[in-house]
């Protein structure tokens, strides 16, 4: 770029001053081939001189001038999108040429842009960057400096890029030290897209898997990283239920209802520039499903009994147990809602997918007693491979999850006499859990059936007892038969004979599909 300061000078001592254009070409270790010069025509004359000062210091040097114009060379918009312009329409070499671009010269709107499209490889080039000499009054030409943005070269840049996702991933679980593959994996993808995206983001997985902890999280990392600056707003969407969801969503004016004897801003109003999170959105009406999606897609909405229309410049976390796929297909949810929030999907595992994270888990749970409570707590070694025995063992049902093992270790650290669990309190905790379980809902711990492997706990509990047994015995053939058809035909075999087409493999497909399982899923891991 042209530097229509920097770059003057006129008569013999223009050579006292620094001109970071002219000096560029001065450098013995820095041999410019060739000079792009990026220039209004209205500058013609300083474009003249400057061609005939590189002509006299550096005639090797090709100086090729491009005349382009800003109407304001401070309107980012405007820049950059004639820099790209630019950059679309150069033919560049890289097999055969190297490309430096200077980032001396031009506004600093010039030079941000510069800096983007070089990231972006637009222009296949190192940064150049250079400075005037340490004494003004000198004819040297200064220094310069290549800045290559790739970081995998600077060691020290990319080791302060990679502790600060280290420290990011750790936030997001806690301090944990988690061991479980599968879960740590999870976290990154999460880590990466909550910091990259405001798109909605919907967290499934079990109850107490530790969505809503989860939820608070994200919110807490965006705030650290500058990018949200209002609340976070939480809501169990389970317990707005009925006429006062839409009021309690949406707000509501002065006289909108029988009751409403004020204005009400209502939750989304109150997330602006911040996250709002609905816990168990598959409980929302089909009408304020309407609204939430108008307001995710238009940040707009009408609060009831307005003719006003309000925004809301929020980020949608979404949370659910349940199978928002099955609840469309039986007319629940809406399916343009679902395909809206389902960008970003990442399904929690429960307590019993991830056995290798809970001793973990069990000495954050005991640090935490011990920070709320003021007190130690331990566990003696014969103690604590009792427990750890139990808790990874499959009798360990652990259908609440976290919420059931955080209550388990409360429970021990209470009744710890002198601050130590000892292995009379572990097997009375165990005794408890196996009860607790084995009379929830009058059902047993495990049926044995396999189901609890493929199904959510609100899943399992939603079944009549002579559904869960169809179910189960479907599910048993599918896993003793080489394909879908195969297994079609010995579930219909008797009814198979009096279709004129019969079509196993669809009918069973469609089956397991209200259940939101397909064969592929139930198939034994080889």
């Amino acid at each position: 770029m042209l530097g229509t300061q920097l770059d003057r000078g006129s008569g013999p001592r223009r050579w006292e001053r620094w001109r970071p254009t002219v000096d560029l070409c001065r450098h013995e270790d820095l041999l410019v081939d060739r000079l792009e010069l990026i220039a209004s025509e209205r500058y013609v004359d300083l474009v003249t001189q400057l061609g005939q000062d590189l002509r006299s210091i550096s005639p090797d040097t090709e100086l090729r001038v491009h005349d382009l114009h800003f109407e304001d060379p401070w309107d980012f918009e405007e820049v950059y999108g004639k820099l790209h312009d630019f950059a679309r329409a150069y033919t560049f070499d890289p097999e055969h040429e190297r490309y430096l671009v200077h980032m001396t010269t031009g506004t600093h709107v010039a030079q941000i842009c510069l800096f983007l499209l070089t990231e972006s490889r637009h222009l296949p080039a190192q940064l150049l960057q250079t400075s005037p000499p340490r004494h003004q009054r000198t004819s040297a030409p200064g220094t310069f400096s290549i800045i290559d943005l790739d970081l995998s070269r600077y060691d020290r840049l990319a080791s302060r890029f990679q502790q600060e996702q280290r420290e990011d991933l750790s936030f997001l679980k806690s301090g944990i030290e988690t061991r479980s593959h599968g879960f740590n994996t999870l976290i990154e993808r999460i880590e990466r897209v909550a910091t990259a995206s405001r798109a909605p983001i919907l967290l499934t997985g079990p109850t107490g898997a530790g969505k809503s902890q989860l939820a608070r999280r994200i919110y807490e990392l965006k705030r650290r990283r500058h990018q949200v600056d209002g609340p976070f707003v939480e809501v169990n969407c389970a317990t707005i239920r009925g006429d006062g969801a839409m009021s309690t969503l949406f707000g509501h004016v002065r006289g909108a209802f029988t009751g409403a004897q004020s204005d009400r801003a209502g939750l989304l109003r109150g997330a602006d520039r911040g996250i709002l999170f609905l816990d168990e959105i598959a409980e929302i009406g089909i009408d304020e499903q309407a609204m939430l999606l108008r307001a995710i897609e238009e940040r707009r909405f009408f609060p009831v009994g307005s003719d006003r229309e309000l925004e809301s410049d929020f980020q949608l976390l979404a949370g659910t147990n349940c199978d928002l796929g099955l609840a469309v297909r039986e007319g629940r949810f809406r399916e343009d809602l679902l395909a809206r929030i389902d960008l970003w999907t990442f399904r929690l595992p429960g307590l019993r997918e991830r056995p290798e994270d809970i001793e973990p888990n069990l000495d954050y749970e005991l640090v935490r007693w011990e920070e709320r409570e003021g007190s130690r707590v331990r566990m003696n070694r014969e103690a604590r491979e009792a427990f750890l025995r139990f808790a990874t063992s499959t009798e360990a049902v652990w259908s609440g999850n976290f919420r059931d093992f955080n209550a388990a270790i409360v429970r021990m650290a209470t009744l710890a006499a002198g601050g130590r669990i000892d292995l009379a309190l572990v097997e009375d905790e165990i005794e408890r859990l196996r009860n607790s379980w084995s009379s929830r809902d009058g059902a047993p711990a495990s049926s044995g059936d396999g189901l609890e492997e493929l199904l959510t706990t609100t899943m399992l509990e939603a079944l009549d007892p002579f559904d869960r047994v169809q179910l189960a015995e479907a599910v048993r053939v599918c896993r003793r038969s080489r394909t879908l058809s195969a297994a079609g035909r010995e579930l219909y075999r008797a009814s198979r004979l009096r279709r004129k087409s019969p079509n196993d493999a669809d009918r069973l497909r469609k089956y397991l599909a209200r259940f939101g399982l397909h064969f592929e899923q139930i198939q034994p891991v080889p």
